[in-house]
């Protein structure tokens, strides 16, 4: 995206003149998946100097990531290079991880779309699964009772039923009248399927008991 900005900028200077945009990326959210990791990077682009200004001193009272996180993010902006003695491994181990996250990304997509009530959009660009669920009347009026939110109660069944942890819809600003869960194909390609036949099985006998 940062790319693409610089280039209308460049070639449409007027209509994208004065246009901000922060770029962030860490080594916990790319294929590297490196989530015990801590580091990362934010560019500025368009923002004027005085805002710029406030970021660097906000920045400058926190910690900083220790010295292996800073390490992560070098490798991470700095790859291998065709020419380099590594570069056939980092290229082979890329691809077979990007290969595997499609594979289970899909497996996923396609196993919540079977489930009663539930659509899910292709996950694209992020290691999540954000699917809707349209949740049965007597299912929404026992978690009015409990004083839960909907979704918020339809996972904490699944932790409690299938040991499955997803995040409730209800924290991300969803429209209003609509459920949601966050999930993640992020499980080692070996154990998705069991995850898929777990939450399978949950979603019925859920969907059944709030009939």
């Amino acid at each position: 995206s940062s790319r693409v900005l610089w280039t209308l900028a460049v070639t449409q200077f007027t209509e994208y003149d004065g246009f901000e945009m922060a770029s962030f990326h860490s080594v916990s959210k790319g294929f590297l998946g490196e989530c015990g990791r801590r580091g990362g990077y934010m560019e500025l682009h368009g923002f004027a100097p005085e805002v710029v200004e406030e970021f660097y001193k906000m920045a400058s009272i926190s910690l900083c990531p220790n010295l292996d996180g800073q390490i992560m993010v070098d490798l991470m902006v700095k790859p291998p290079v065709e020419g380099q003695p590594s570069y056939a491994q980092y290229a082979r181990e890329r691809d077979d991880i990007l290969q595997s996250l499609k594979r289970r990304a899909l497996k996923l997509h396609e196993a919540l779309n079977k489930l009663e009530g539930v659509s899910c959009n292709v996950p694209e660009g992020a290691m999540y699964a954000f699917p809707r669920i349209t949740l049965p009347e007597k299912a929404i009026a026992e978690a009015q009772r409990r004083g839960m939110a909907p979704d918020l109660m339809y996972c904490v069944e699944l932790l409690e039923n299938a040991g499955i942890c997803v995040v409730p819809g209800s924290g991300f600003g969803q429209a209003p009248s609509t459920y949601h869960f966050r999930t993640t194909f992020l499980p080692p390609e070996s154990q998705i399927a069991s995850v898929v036949d777990r939450m399978s099985k949950f979603h019925s006998t859920f969907m059944k008991k709030y009939q």
